[in-house]
């Protein structure tokens, strides 16, 4: 049977560059990079080396880097570390300002922290995803710590513009931390530029190991540890550091190609085209802000996880929505958030693409997904 994945929003394949540069450091350069001892030493400088590359990449200083376990310890750090830094040091302030369309990890950060006396404004959205900047200012307070808006959305793929809401808080005197881990090195991004004083950064989603990301914190942001131990990462988090998942993580940056996303974009594209050609479909999330390996139609009368599983007998692999939360039976509160029904977000599919992606690959799901339409809105009671 071929095997189609379509489902690289969720995780990828690691690239085999990224799989022989990290070899080495499980079998040969194995030291921990805190030992002062030669291996030691091996290890710190690989480890430093991998700094540097992902802080290149966005305009960032090698100091500014973090690395956490991925994503999600990345953000609960960037808003509790903030959130009790403030509380400790009885600044007055408490509020943190976010949007609907956040992943669950930012969204369950900012619930618990409500339980710790923090304030939270949750941002509506417009139909294709986008936030209102005049309501984003609007919502900054005196007592704003922090705006954190995700960059490209997890489900939809919308982008949001960095720029515009970097010089908002800027002009406001407010910290601004964005959730990159779809966009990176698919969008460009630039901390200077974009004033951004927190990044959320990860690895599996761009050909990289499972459990290696990055905070990047600009220099002297004040950050209260979350964990304790032994002062790694200067004394923000400590834990032994994940050496062979930090090179091939940083490799995983270097050898990104923006011949790559030019070609994701052209079969993304392809893909929207020819599922839209499906009578009563809808695309989900902006046609143009939009990620370049992201897809979500609404079929609107079928169920997206019958789709999804018929699709999956014959070898394609998609997703109704994000991994992190693909065993709930909960409408997804992003779809929720741009306006769809319960029934059309229950009848969404989300297809993401990779740059192993191949237009044969493109061609045989389209030619199956139209024919498991047909065959499912034959039956389906909803019309």
């Amino acid at each position: 049977m071929k095997l189609i994945y379509f489902d690289n929003a969720a995780t990828t394949r690691v690239d085999d560059d990224v799989l022989k540069a990290m070899i080495p450091y499980f079998t040969e350069k194995y030291g921990n990079a805190s030992s002062t001892h030669f291996k030691g030493q091996e290890a710190k400088n690989a480890l430093e080396d991998s700094r540097k590359t992902i802080a290149k990449a966005i305009g960032a200083k090698t100091s500014e880097i973090i690395f956490t376990s991925g994503g999600t310890e990345s953000n609960n750090l960037a808003l509790k570390g903030l959130f009790f830094w403030n509380q400790e040091n009885n600044t007055g302030k408490n509020h943190i300002i976010t949007t609907r369309i956040e992943h669950d990890c930012v969204l369950n950060s900012c619930r618990w922290l409500e339980k710790q006396g923090a304030k939270i404004t949750y941002l509506d959205v417009d139909a294709e995803g986008l936030i209102s900047l005049d309501e984003l200012e609007k919502a900054i307070t005196p007592k704003t710590i922090l705006v954190s808006i995700i960059h490209g959305n997890n489900e939809i793929g919308t982008i949001q513009n960095m720029e515009a809401i970097g010089s908002i808080c800027r002009k406001k005197g407010v910290l601004f931390h964005t959730d990159a881990c779809q966009s990176f090195t698919k969008v460009p991004i630039d901390v200077r530029k974009q004033n951004l004083n927190l990044v959320t950064l990860n690895s599996h989603k761009i050909h990289g190991p499972k459990g290696v990301g990055a905070l990047y914190i600009q220099e002297g942001i004040p950050i209260t540890p979350v964990s304790h131990g032994g002062g790694h990462e200067r004394k923000i988090r400590s834990g032994t550091e994940n050496v062979s998942g930090i090179v091939g993580f940083a490799k995983a940056v270097e050898i990104s190609k923006k011949k790559d996303i030019e070609n994701m974009i052209r079969l993304r594209d392809r893909l929207i085209e020819g599922i839209l050609r499906i009578p009563n479909t809808k695309l989900n999330g902006s046609r143009t802000k939009r990620l370049c390996n992201n897809v979500n139609i609404s079929f609107n009368n079928i169920e997206g996880e019958s789709i999804g599983g018929y699709l999956e007998q014959i070898g394609i692999c998609t997703s109704t929505g994000s991994a992190c939360a693909s065993h709930s039976l909960e409408t997804s509160h992003v779809l929720k958030s741009i306006g769809l029904t319960p029934i059309q977000a229950n009848s969404s599919l989300r297809i993401s693409i990779s740059k192993y992606t191949t237009d044969e690959e493109i061609n045989y799901f389209l030619e199956n997904l139209a024919r498991i339409v047909e065959k499912l809105r034959k039956i389906s009671p909803i019309k």
